[in-house]
């Protein structure tokens, strides 16, 4: 079995997903290779006391960026937007 920590790289933190979080719907940046029920695994291995009731997955394309006269593509990443299950704990991402 692979490390969590590998397949769960870091959680997106942007407006509509805060708004999200309202939701219990979290979202991660994970690896390209890793399938659904490895990134239930991972979360609920990770964050503890927490139960994950649905995972969906965005595959992000790689964009076309130009620096001055070099040209390249950035980065294909894959996201997963958690869902929660009923009366499971929040994920603290803010941690203080």
């Amino acid at each position: 079995m692979k490390n969590p920590r590998d397949i769960i790289r870091r959680p997106i933190i942007t407006e509509q997903s805060t708004e999200m979080m309202e939701q219990g719907k979290y979202v991660f940046d994970v690896d390209v290779r890793a399938n659904k029920v490895e990134i239930k695994q991972a979360i609920e291995s990770i964050f503890e006391g927490v139960k994950v009731s649905k995972v969906n997955t965005i595959q992000v394309r790689p964009k076309k960026k130009r620096y001055g006269r070099y040209t390249g593509y950035t980065a294909k990443r894959k996201k997963a937007i958690i869902t929660l299950a009923e009366g499971s704990k929040a994920i603290e991402i803010f941690e203080s």
